[in-house]
């Protein structure tokens, strides 16, 4: 898959059905040395609207990513790793 078709899938958790947003909208995290992908670095669709476009972002590890659809992206992860402060940046 190239990098151009990720764009525009929803990232949905398979833990707890939570719609975390789109792949279009978030950044990847890649190791420098390596070249591999370490993170999706999504927005945080629940923070509030800020006036200096800052955005908190959640860090979803590339071992999280499950299975990537034609429009979706599965990924599990607990839902404590990202709803009380638990990997966002």
């Amino acid at each position: 898959m190239k990098f151009g078709e990720l764009g525009g899938k929803e990232i949905v958790n398979l833990s707890d059905g939570t719609r975390l947003g789109m792949l279009a909208e978030s950044d990847l995290l890649i190791d420098e040395r390596t070249g591999k992908i370490k993170a999706l670095l999504v927005p945080d669709i629940r923070s509030n609207f800020s006036l200096f476009s800052e955005k908190d972002f959640m860090e979803i590890p590339w071992e999280a990513v499950k299975k990537i659809g034609s429009d979706m992206i599965i990924i599990e992860l607990e839902s404590d790793k990202y709803g009380n402060g638990g990997m966002y940046l």
